[in-house]
């Protein structure tokens, strides 16, 4: 009896470990999915630039060495396109010549005229006039010559007489064919010196116009509407290698970074990036713009000791906002860090 009861009491024992151990084990956890990779952006260094770029004057006659005259500009100062900047020395000798050639242009376009009239309107009527008198005189002879040839047959006009009037009326005749000829050559110029009245006188409008450009090649004239960033030569200077003076237009500023040739692929025009300004809490917003052509190696100086200095790399240009391009207006050659966002924004790129 003892033993029923004690086999009974083990058995309720089990089940109830078995009931318990079930109610504690928890289930096996749920496979996790992995979350897709969020798309990268693009980092780089960069310089703030004029949109313009920085346009370098420099004397347009070439290799001549040439003194510096007058400076009509300072630094700083806003100009307008083709608005006068400096004058070389030799400027005045230039001028001279130009008038020179002026004048030439003047006297054989004066030369031309003539040849083309022909003569004068006064000429003209003179000889009509000469050519009338000739013509009645051999008239008066023709009568003449008929009456004396009618005489000599009958012995009342002697055969000398006639002779001496034919002789007259053919005198007479001749003078007024060559007054003809005369009359012919002042109402009709010759296409030969027509011709040749207008090749002078393109030769000289040839002239005329190389010492024009003589002229402006003594003269720094703006190529662009901008400022006036720095000054080289001062009058009175031998301008070198650095030419006469800088100048840019700083309404619209550009960064130009350098991204790494493998970030290439995830670059779009109208992509928004943020512009990180040494000295300043606030970051410049800037739309890509332009993406370069040619990869190349970086130009941009780092800071990372162990960075690559052969790193290859491609240039593109953001156009900071009105905003940015306030704040570096002034700041032209100043390195900035770029962040590229790497969402396209349909943004269309100015």
């Amino acid at each position: 009896m003892n033993r029923k009861l004690v086999l009974g009491v083990a058995i309720l024992a089990a089940g109830a470990g078995g009931w318990f151990y079930s109610q504690g084990q928890t289930p096996p956890p749920a496979p996790v999915m992995a979350a897709p990779a969020a798309p990268l952006g693009v980092g780089a260094l960069g310089r703030v630039e004029p949109a313009s770029r920085i346009r370098k004057l420099n004397q347009p006659g070439g290799m001549a060495v040439t003194r510096l005259e007058r400076l009509f500009v300072t630094e700083g100062e806003e100009v307008t396109e083709g608005q006068l900047l400096a004058e070389f020395a030799d400027a005045h000798m230039k001028d001279a010549a130009a008038q020179q050639a002026e004048a030439s242009v003047a006297e054989l376009r004066a030369a031309l005229t003539r040849v083309r009239e022909a003569g004068r309107p006064s000429e003209v009527a003179a000889q009509r006039a000469r050519i009338a008198a000739i013509t009645a005189q051999e008239e008066i002879a023709r009568r003449e010559a008929t009456r004396t040839d009618r005489l000599v047959p009958s012995g009342a006009g002697s055969e000398a007489a006639a002779e001496r009037n034919r002789f007259v009326l053919f005198r007479l005749s001749a003078e007024r064919a060559l007054a003809e000829a005369d009359l012919q050559t002042l109402s009709t110029p010759r296409e030969e010196d027509v011709r040749l009245a207008e090749a002078r006188l393109a030769a000289a409008e040839a002239a005329l116009a190389k010492a024009r450009a003589d002229a402006e090649l003594a003269r720094v004239r703006a190529p662009i509407p901008g400022t006036i960033i720095r000054i080289f030569a001062r009058p009175g200077d031998q301008v070198g290698s650095d030419g006469v003076m800088e100048m840019a237009d700083l309404t619209r500023m550009d960064v130009v970074a350098d991204v790494f040739e493998t970030d290439l692929g995830r670059l779009r025009p109208g992509m928004m990036a943020e512009i990180t300004i040494p000295g300043e809490r606030l970051r410049a917003a800037a739309t890509l713009r332009e993406i370069g052509w040619q990869i190349r190696r970086t130009t941009q100086a780092g800071t990372d000791p162990v960075a690559a200095v052969d790193s290859r790399t491609v240039e593109v240009r953001l156009t900071l906002s009105d905003e940015g391009a306030a704040l570096l207006r002034r700041r032209s050659g100043m390195q900035v860090q770029v962040a590229i966002r790497p969402e396209q924004v349909p943004v269309a790129a100015r």
